[in-house]
């Protein structure tokens, strides 16, 4: 379980340090991106390691209806991070796509992971995108919404959640987590 909570600190220490040492951060530079990313990819390294290995008490699993509603949720979080990456019209409307579809995703999770080790990695990622946005919206109070993006963006959106939601349950059977019961 070690490795899994370090991981979730590197991961967040690497997602927040330019909001919590701004300073800092702007004397690094570019070299600060890549230091950051370093961290994040560490964190999450140790959180697989460490979710892989943790041990914990088991409250609840998979149930078919917990299954699908897991699965719409995956869809939406999955095009939450579209819409983010591609500014469709939702990207207009939402200050925060891509943390909100964090949260959904660990939402679903929680779902259907009823045990320790799942509330440590998949709360503990929960709470840091609730508080990236704390930090976000109290650093930056006015927010211009993005520019009107091309019909294009919204139906590649679509498209392209599809097929990547099929490649993480494609993903998950490989690594032995049936995705659809």
């Amino acid at each position: 379980m070690a490795y899994l909570v370090l991981g979730l600190i590197l991961w967040s220490a690497g997602h927040m340090f330019k909001r919590f040492a701004p300073g800092a951060r702007a004397g690094m530079g570019d070299a600060g991106k890549g230091l950051a990313a370093l961290v994040i990819l560490a964190g999450v390294v140790l959180m697989v390691i460490g979710y892989r290995a943790a041990d914990g008490a088991f409250f609840w699993g998979r149930h078919p209806a917990t299954v699908g509603i897991n699965n719409l949720l995956m869809l939406l979080s999955v095009y939450l991070f579209a819409v983010s990456g591609m500014q469709t019209g939702l990207a207009r409307k939402m200050r925060h796509p891509m943390l909100t579809g964090v949260k959904v995703w660990a939402l679903a999770h929680l779902l259907v992971n009823g045990d320790v080790p799942s509330f440590v990695l998949f709360g503990g990622l929960l709470a840091w995108a609730v508080v990236e946005m704390i930090v976000i919206n109290k650093a930056q109070p006015k927010w211009s919404p993005p520019a009107p993006a091309p019909k294009r963006k919204e139906i590649a959106a679509l498209g392209g959640t599809v097929v990547v939601f099929a490649v993480i349950a494609a993903i998950h059977y490989w690594l032995g987590y049936p995705v659809f019961g």
